[in-house]
């Protein structure tokens, strides 16, 4: 069993930056895709970004330039760096992993965040 602890989340004003992280309690073959999903109020869940084990990044399309996903040394913990942040970026946001990353991409992760909230004021 993994457990994803999310933290970073908070209060922002238009135009500023956030960093979230998440951290999986342990290390393991689930932890091959670490990503992030969003849902904002009345919405459904959104995939934000996802890293794979080797490096490589994934990102909504709307989203690309502004939020950065990464991941650390240890594999264990997935960033996102979200910059120029905009009103419609409030949501709450979910570190989710998988096996495998197409499961993860369509939202079928093995294990999920309990979610962070993002707030960006006007």
């Amino acid at each position: 069993q993994v457990t994803l602890i999310e933290s970073g989340g908070g209060l922002v004003q238009a135009g500023g930056s956030l960093r979230l992280s998440c951290t999986a309690s342990l290390d393991s073959a689930t932890l091959y895709a670490m990503g992030w999903f969003r849902q904002a109020p009345g919405k459904e869940r959104e995939f934000v970004g996802a890293a794979t084990w080797e490096g490589n990044t994934y990102y909504a399309d709307s989203l690309k330039g502004r939020f950065t996903v990464s991941r650390d040394n240890a594999k264990t913990t997935v960033f996102l760096q979200m910059n120029s942040l905009k009103p419609e970026d409030t949501a709450v946001y979910y570190c989710a992993t998988a096996f495998k990353f197409a499961s993860l991409r369509v939202g079928a992760a093995d294990y999920w965040g309990q979610g962070t909230q993002v707030t960006v004021s006007p």
